[in-house]
């Protein structure tokens, strides 16, 4: 749509710091003989709609530029142009992101994603917060997201091999600001969206952030996404020494969930039947689930965060957050084809069939968190620091319920394979029966960061985080009694150094080295007593070591910023088998590298661009398994060599006009050393999809916005299955209006 470049009501991060340089200034023209004040003009920076010079975490001791190491930001004006509604559409501006399908008939709920190689799937962080729970996560209450890159335990503690990602929420402002957002699209897509600010005095605001959905998903029948949010923030003091933010998030989705189609015709589909490895594909819109299928989510945080500004640049803040996610899955997977008869019959594929299986995941997590933390700047032996420091009290839990099963009279545990009856009868799911399982963790660490300023050329950034972290799992039977009891207790301790040198003002070069670790059962609150197991507690956490170098600049006025970076991680202290003992040893690692460049900002006032690019190899090194290590695994799964990413936009007068485009090269699912011939669907191909956008400002108060998606109808694999049995196709073209209102 349209932007007036207007200035803002609230003083930004370059305004201050004018003033703060004009205070001096000021106490030096008070001594002068004619005790005239001099003039101050303070111009503010314009607004680069897609770039941001500062992180809103403030374990970030520098501004982006002088940051020595990849980090993104995709801020709130490129999701709204692109009308990305999820997380998942909103980290397609990011390189480097794959998203992933669950195994057999465990479809991973929710944001499933890597990056650079490795999971992020408990590497998701809300204000700074770890965030829990399987869900698919809504952008209506997001400021921006912000995508660090690189091992990172010493900013998050556990795990974060290659990054992880932070979710900046919206809060309330001095200003009254109120717009809605009313979306119907194909698929029989309904959304309204409503953000609300209100200043209630001098210093105090409140905002409501409000979000209400039913939509189908394009190409796919049965298939249903339906879901109201609510963001709610409270802050007072604001523009005061002393401010207190209270804010809240609240999810409800009711969908029906998707098992994927099976990949029969696929490119190096594979069956031992030859009837059947020729067979035609089966149609995109099939749905192998029953209509008895659902997932229901609810997802409450509560956050209160109070901030004391102590002087000379030092700040004191405390933040709290107890939150609560529950999802109750009930799920139909799909698995191995069978055909009968012989001849004519197994000629025909209308007579073949495909496995189904019910799954039921009834899960909760639970946190509970608290932050200390203090920033300040100072000088120390001639040398400007700018230091971060505090102290977090984390408790997380997870429990899983087991339900009895019913089977009625005539159910069936397979559909035709080219046309699936979601009305069979099938095996239905009781009351929970008393048995669950899960696990609790409590940490307690310390950390700091400092960037120590030797002069206007050179810095060094430098962090370390300690943890106290203690696991426990436990499992009980339907009776009660205890069947698992698995405890883990120890200290992990992550660090990073960068230096950084700055040939002119509006550039940086930087070189720098982090490492994190990851605990058994640091992922999923799982122990396990198999020795073969990465979740034994007997083993040593995994130690993750990256290390970069890159640069940075600020052109065009500083309204554009391209970087370039190459780096190499390593993750060290996976499960192998000797080949020679015939025992389990921890030698296996993953190593990826490779080199990513960027650019985003603006090329004009009129002209945007957000455009990413990241070509890496991913390699596992002494990974074995089986009797004397006989199984030899050299690749990673789902890390695609290349990957680009390109949204750009252009204003015309009351027009608006936006494309995009984004390529993923192949992705190995095979990488185990056996014939891809005969693993079923040994890759996802590579592809290319494209994106447009048209928007247009009727009036200061009222835009339209047009997104058609996958503009050129471009049929690909999305995901596929550990297994290579199923999958899913990327969305077809497929269109959405949205009217937005500002009042």
């Amino acid at each position: 749509m349209a932007r007036k470049h207007r200035r803002s009501s609230r003083p930004s991060a370059q305004l201050l710091a004018l003033l703060a340089v004009a205070v001096p200034a000021v106490g030096i023209a008070q001594t002068s003989p004619s005790n005239t004040l001099p003039t101050v003009t303070v111009k503010e920076a314009p607004e680069v709609p897609y770039k941001a010079d500062e992180s809103a975490n403030p374990k970030f001791t520098a501004p982006l530029l002088d940051t020595p190491k990849t980090v993104q930001i995709i801020k709130k004006e490129v999701i709204e142009e692109q009308g990305a509604i999820t997380l998942m559409e909103a980290l397609r501006n990011t390189p480097g992101i794959t998203m992933q399908m669950g195994e057999n008939g465990n479809t991973s709920a929710g944001d499933t994603f890597q990056l650079r190689g490795f999971s992020l799937q408990q590497s998701t962080f809300v204000d700074g917060i770890r965030d829990l729970g399987a869900i698919t996560r809504d952008t209506f209450n997001l400021e921006q997201i912000e995508v660090v890159k690189g091992a990172a335990g010493a900013e998050t503690g556990r795990g974060a091999a290659s990054g992880f990602l932070n979710l900046v929420t919206k809060q309330a402002h001095l200003g009254d600001e109120n717009s809605a957002s009313v979306t119907l699209g194909t698929a029989k897509r309904k959304r309204a969206a409503v953000d609300l600010n209100k200043q209630l005095g001098n210093e105090s605001a409140i905002r409501i952030n409000a979000m209400v959905q039913d939509s189908g998903v394009a190409g796919r029948d049965y298939v249903e996404n339906t879901g109201q949010g609510l963001g709610l923030s409270y802050a007072t003091g604001l523009g005061t020494p002393t401010r207190i933010h209270l804010y809240s998030q609240h999810i409800r989705q009711k969908n029906v969930p998707d098992g994927g189609i099976p990949s029969i015709g696929f490119e190096g589909f594979f069956n031992a039947t030859p009837a059947v490895r020729n067979a035609p594909k089966v149609d995109r819109e099939n749905y192998y689930g029953s209509v008895n299928d659902r997932e229901k989510v609810e997802a409450d945080m509560l956050t209160a965060k109070v901030e004391h500004d102590l002087g000379a640049g030092t700040t004191v803040r405390n933040i709290t957050r107890v939150g609560k996610t529950h999802m109750d899955r009930t799920l139909t997977g799909i698995n191995a084809i069978t055909t009968t008869g012989n001849g004519a019959v197994l000629a025909n594929p209308l007579t073949w069939n495909i496995s189904r299986s019910r799954q039921r995941v009834d899960q909760e997590n639970e946190i509970f968190a608290n932050q200390t933390s203090v920033n300040t700047e100072f000088n120390a032996g001639g040398l400007e620091h700018s230091l971060a420091a505090g102290v977090e009290l984390l408790h997380e839990k997870q429990t899983s319920f087991t339900h009895s099963t019913v089977t009625p009279a005539g159910a069936v545990t397979f559909a035709n394979l080219y046309n699936p009856n979601p009305y069979d009868v099938v095996s239905q799911f009781g009351p929970r029966t008393g048995a669950k399982s899960g696990g609790t963790t409590n940490t307690i660490a310390l950390y700091a960061f400092d960037t120590v300023k030797f002069n206007e050329q050179w810095s060094l950034t430098g962090g370390l985080r300690l943890d106290r972290y203690k696991l426990r799992t436990r499992a009980n039977d339907a009776a009660g009694v205890l069947t698992t009891a698995l405890d883990d207790s120890r200290t992990l301790k992550s660090w990073s150094l960068g230096t950084t040198y700055k040939p002119a003002e509006n550039g940086s070069i930087y070189a720098a080295y982090a490492t994190s670790e990851t605990p058994p059962g640091g992922n999923n609150f799982t122990l396990s007593s198999q020795d073969n197991n990465q979740n034994n507690a007997a083993l040593d956490p995994q130690e993750t070591k990256s290390i970069e170098l890159g640069t940075k600049w600020d052109l065009l006025n500083k309204r554009l910023n391209v970087s370039a970076a190459i780096f190499r991680i390593e993750n060290d202290k996976q499960t192998s088998t000797d080949p020679v003992t015939n025992t389990v040893q921890q030698f296996g690692k993953t190593r990826v590298q490779g080199f990513e460049l960027s650019a985003v900002g603006q090329i004009t006032n009129f002209w945007q661009v957000s455009a990413g690019l990241a070509k890496t190899s991913t390699k596992q090194i002494d990974q074995r398994s089986g009797t004397n290590g006989a199984t030899i695994t050299d690749g990673v799964r789902w890390s695609p060599d290349l990957t680009l990413t390109l949204w750009t936009s252009y204003q015309l007068d009351k027009w608006t006009m936006g494309v995009g485009t984004r390529y993923v090269s192949e992705q190995k699912r095979v990488i185990n050393g056996a014939n891809p011939a005969t693993q079923n669907v040994p890759n996802i191909p590579s592809y290319w999809v494209a994106d447009a956008m048209l928007g247009y400002q009727i009036n200061d108060k009222v835009s339209l916005r047009l997104n058609v998606y996958n503009l050129f109808d471009e049929e690909y694999l999305s995901v596929l299955n550990n297994g290579g049995s199923r999958l899913a196709l990327g969305t077809p073209r497929s269109a959405m209006l949205t009217a937005n209102f500002k009042f």
